[in-house]
């Protein structure tokens, strides 16, 4: 827990608005000790927005604490959780999920967690991992269901496609998405998700290139300046793991878009109306 505290006291001086947490299912640990986590960095910080634990996570917290989805979503709402992350989604087929991730949360339970979630007010994202052993219709039939459970609830913020990094996996023999298939991906995305606020570009694993790009191919939201990020490069990806603000203003209006800077739940905190807004432009 100090060290948890100590990376989030360190990014106290940048002005950061919100904590993104995500852990592996750790055999020892008591569901106690997340709530510890998120109570304290309530506590340190209070004005930071708590993003953490996907539905894989939660369905864990629910199995060693003897507790229903919903108290393990209420304890950690009480304790200053304010939404939950997309991922766990992989591919919600259970064909798939036998294959790649075998004894995570089933699709059904993915769902059930988020639609769970989303009844006491809690909002999240929906993701998709995509670019290994799935099918077109496979893609197609997720998307499908994140906008039927989208039509039920309406909790979903964005949904973002996470291209398949398989560097260090065990599907060493598959080869990463290409930057036209991602592009793609994310149009289609855009169609399909009529119901869905917003389509995020993960730019940690797109590439500052390619997510320059998808601003033209229905993205946006791109995600922000992140302090510290691991799970992508530790499966091998090589685009950078952090940018300025004023480099993520000058990507943005090189599209002809609008930069608008918000918050974990999309409220604008600032509206940046021309070019010279961005400190890296010189006059």
């Amino acid at each position: 827990i100090d060290d948890v505290l100590d990376i989030a006291r360190s990014a106290r001086e940048v002005g950061i608005t919100e904590f993104h947490i995500v852990s592996g299912l750790h055999p020892d640990l008591p569901f106690d000790f997340y709530l510890e986590v998120i109570t304290l960095l309530k506590k340190t910080m209070p004005k930071v927005h708590i993003q953490a634990f996907t539905a894989v996570e939660i369905g864990y917290f629910s199995k060693i604490s003897n507790l229903s989805i919903k108290e393990v979503l209420m304890r950690l709402k009480e304790a200053g959780l304010g939404s939950l992350p997309g991922g766990g989604a992989e591919i919600l087929n259970s064909r798939v999920r036998e294959a790649v991730c075998p004894g995570k949360a089933n699709a059904e339970k993915w769902l059930e967690i988020m639609k769970t979630a989303h009844n006491l007010g809690i909002k999240s994202n929906a993701t998709m991992l995509y670019g290994h052993i799935e099918t077109f219709e496979e893609r197609i039939d997720h998307l499908l269901s994140l906008r039927k459970l989208q039509d039920e609830t309406g909790g979903f913020q964005s949904f973002i496609p996470l291209p398949f990094h398989p560097q260090n996996t065990q599907l060493t023999g598959f080869k990463k998405p290409i930057a036209f298939e991602n592009l793609k991906m994310l149009a289609v995305s855009r169609l399909v998700l009529d119901n869905f606020p917003h389509i995020k570009a993960f730019w940690i694993m797109l590439g500052l290139k390619v997510a320059q790009l998808s601003l033209l191919f229905g993205v946006d939201d791109l995600d922000g300046t992140v302090v510290e990020e691991k799970i992508t490069h530790a499966a091998g990806a090589e685009t950078d793991q952090s940018i300025s603000r004023e480099e993520l203003l000058d990507l943005i209006f090189e599209t002809g878009r609008v930069p608008v800077e918000r918050d974990t739940l999309y409220n604008m905190i600032k509206v940046y109306s021309d070019s010279s807004d961005s400190l890296s432009r010189k006059a």
